[in-house]
Order: C-alpha cells, then sequence, then structure tokens
C-alpha cells in the first residue's frame, strides 16, 4: 500500500475522516499546525498501529561493508515482541491526497505537510495484511525483547535511520534497575 505517482498518503485506525484539518500533533517538535502525509518511499514505515514503537534501517549509497553486513537486509524494519499482536490485528487505512496539496518538510523532504484544510481523493482504502506488505515488498521485520540496541546500533551507524513513537518503547534495560 503506497502512494500512486502524484499521491501522497495518510494511514489512520479511523475510516470516517472526511476531512483534514491542520493540527499540532502530540508529539509534534514544532509549533505549527500541519496535516502530515508520506511519499512512496516512506509508507512503509507506517505499516504499523498508530502507537507502536518502531525502528527502521536502510541501506544508503554510503553505507559501510560492516554496517550492510550487520543488518543483514537491505531494509529492516524493527519492532518489540509484544506489539506482534496489534501488528496483525490491526485495521488500517489508507487516505489519498493529491500531492499538490502538500509541501515536502524537513531536511530529508519525505513526509510531506498541508497547512489548510485537505479532503482524501476517495474513501478510505483498507491496508490489510501489514506482514504481507512488508514481505512483497523486501522489507525484514524483526522482534525484538527491547528495541533501544536496534535503535542505538542503527543510529549510529552509516545505514540511513528512523524511529517513531519511540516513547512508547519499553525502557533501556539500563533504565529498569535505576
Amino acid at each position: 500500500m503506497r502512494p500512486a505517482a502524484g499521491e501522497v498518503v495518510h494511514f489512520s485506525e479511523d475510516p470516517t475522516i472526511t476531512r483534514f484539518e491542520p493540527h499540532v500533533a502530540a508529539t509534534a517538535r514544532q509549533p505549527e499546525a500541519y496535516v502530515w502525509a508520506v511519499d512512496a518511499a516512506r509508507a512503509p514505515d507506517y505499516w504499523f498501529p498508530r502507537q507502536c514503537p518502531r525502528a527502521m534501517a536502510w541501506v544508503r549509497p554510503s553505507t559501510t561493508e560492516a554496517d550492510r553486513a550487520w543488518l543483514g537486509a537491505d531494509r529492516v524494519h524493527a519492532i518489540e515482541y509484544g506489539w506482534l499482536p496489534a501488528v496483525q490485528s490491526v485495521r488500517l487505512y489508507a487516505y489519498r491526497f493529491a500531492a499538490s496539496d502538500f509541501e515536502p518538510f524537513g531536511p530529508h523532504r519525505h513526509a510531506m505537510v498541508a497547512v489548510v484544510p485537505v479532503v482524501p481523493l476517495g474513501p478510505p482504502e483498507p491496508v490489510g495484511d501489514l506482514l504481507a506488505h512488508h514481505e512483497a515488498a523486501g522489507i525484514e521485520l524483526r522482534l525484538t525483547r527491547n528495541l533501544w540496541a536496534f535503535v542505538d546500533s542503527a543510529s549510529r551507524s552509516t545505514l540511513g535511520f528512523s524511529g517513531i513513537r519511540l516513547g512508547n518503547a519499553k525502557p533501556r534495560p539500563n533504565e529498569l534497575h535505576a
């Protein structure tokens, strides 16, 4: 489930939205109100329940052979074991929008934002089996007891890296005994 050419997509567990209003997200790092969407390359980052903490790493042209060997695949998404039942059972929907209603956000330009209300191009589409989407896209999904070792290794590497909802991850192992 990715947007077609000229489109961006927003994923939601709510299939009843007819108009998206800009707002400041609870997890926002900026004070401006936006409607958020993603391009085709980053759509797989959102093939998860909204609150699921996840880390993504992928090979870039500048990735070292050592980091490529550590990752063991071209792209890996990691979640904690406890989130697997939610990934398997969530009913996720994709809302498609005209990309022309959005502007790239940030230095990597894969997140897209609208500063005015936007209406989807059509009704939301059920995304379906999230594990099957990962498999079809060639993305390895890793299950971990605790996400932080993967986060720390990937973020210090030459790999591309992103983390979403990491505040919902289990505490770091060294924080459990503090």
